[in-house]
């Protein structure tokens, strides 16, 4: 079956400099639609967003343009569009312009690599994981120059707060990353998600205990690195202003949170494809050559998305939940439990390589999947029925409060 790309350069086959005009074309076409699902679903995480803290400080959020205010987003970003671009006087121009687009671009650059389906991605990169782990060091570049081009001390130390925690964090996160690369056998995000399978304990995530520890260490270091409550040090309001976007205004101030709701579809996808199977369809297998590609393509995208925004809820939840960390614990949470616990992870998953496929050791391991399997379904569960009780008890309070 021919690809999008194949029967755009058949058409431009006769055409002068034909192959070179089909890739400009092709990539600008792709890049046009990633562009538009991160506007969109950067937009709507952010009602989704505003509406959950309010659920979760008994108000209400925003509810007054469009149904449940659904259009806030689409009305806040006009407003920053329209709003006047100012630049303070004592700023290092050049640099001061140029710092939230290059967090944009690391963003931007890591859906190239992301897996959206079964053979739906922007580029089959094969050393996928490494390339998003290379292409988001962009945004560390463009916070500490934001930081430093503002000449303004809160600016300045929310720049070098965020490339410090960003920096470190990338260990414990890269060293996770490694024991799923170890299990799989390759650094490319399909080929990773190829090798686990549709049911839960078929998953990297329940995989080996080691692997389990693996899945929050990663969790962690992502929070960290996308500036997340509880870890949101570089922006704090209450020690910074608003940390190394205090100077900004208008489109470059949106482009900074813009980048920032994106990166959460980034961290969701990462972990969906990493340890909770990707777009694999539960008790379907890969279809042979060309046969049932169609529908391949549609089961595993939706399977996809469902998990990946469901685990976007979740990435929302924790910001309205935690207290933020003070600068110690930041640290010490990097380097004294999660880079030691993710060096232990990196090994632990190693060993389990060597298990030989068959035999009793093989027997003993999948009843270890299953029994890792249970437990993590088991915590989900009290986790939703202690959020429940949360919720009924909140209710009777404003009830109570209401008509008292």
């Amino acid at each position: 079956m021919k690809s999008g790309y194949d029967r755009l350069a058949a058409l431009l086959a006769g055409a002068p400099w034909g192959e070179t005009l089909a890739a400009v074309l092709w990539l600008a076409l792709i890049a046009v639609a990633v562009l538009a699902f991160m506007a969109t679903f950067a937009g709507v995480t952010t009602w989704v967003e505003r509406r959950l803290a309010g659920r979760m400080m008994s108000r209400i959020g925003p509810n007054r343009v469009g149904p449940a205010g659904f259009w806030q987003w689409l009305a806040d970003g006009l407003k920053c569009f329209l709003k006047e671009d100012v630049i303070p006087d004592a700023a290092d121009k050049p640099l001061f312009r140029m710092a939230p687009y290059l967090v944009f671009a690391g963003c931007f650059g890591a859906f190239a690599a992301l897996p959206f389906g079964y053979g739906l991605a922007a580029s089959g990169i094969d050393a996928g994981i490494f390339y998003v782990a290379a292409v988001t060091s962009l945004v560390v570049v463009g916070i500490l120059m934001a930081g430093w081009s503002s000449n303004n001390k809160w600016s300045l130390l929310g720049g070098v707060r965020g490339a410090a925690q960003i920096v470190s964090y990338e260990i414990p996160s890269g060293l996770a990353a490694l024991s799923v690369v170890a299990l799989a056998g390759t650094p490319s995000l399909q080929g990773i998600i190829k090798a686990q399978g549709g049911w839960p304990w078929q998953w990297f995530a329940f995989h080996n205990p080691f692997a389990a520890a693996a899945f929050f260490v990663f969790l962690a270091s992502l929070l960290a690195e996308g500036n997340r409550t509880p870890f949101d040090l570089p922006e704090a309001e209450s020690e910074l202003v608003a940390g190394y976007v205090t100077e900004y205004s208008g489109m470059r101030f949106l482009f900074f949170l813009f980048a920032e709701w994106a990166n959460i579809w980034v961290m969701a996808a990462l972990v969906v494809t990493l340890f909770l199977g990707g777009w694999q369809v539960p008790g379907l297998a890969l279809p042979a050559g060309g046969a049932g590609r169609t529908f391949w393509i549609l089961a595993s995208t939706a399977i996809f998305f469902i998990k990946t925004l469901t685990f976007a809820f979740v990435v929302i939840w924790v910001r309205w939940t935690w207290p933020r960390l003070r600068v110690d614990q930041l640290t010490d949470l990097c380097w004294k439990v999660l880079v030691p616990a993710g060096f232990l992870c990196l090994i632990g998953s190693s060993a389990f390589v060597l298990i030989p496929p068959a035999g009793p050791w093989h027997a003993a391991h999948d009843v270890l999947r299953w029994i890792l399997t249970a437990a993590g379904f088991g915590l989900a569960g009290a986790l939703l029925w202690r959020a429940r009780a949360n919720i009924k008890l909140m209710n009777e309070r404003i009830y109570i409060k209401v008509w008292t």
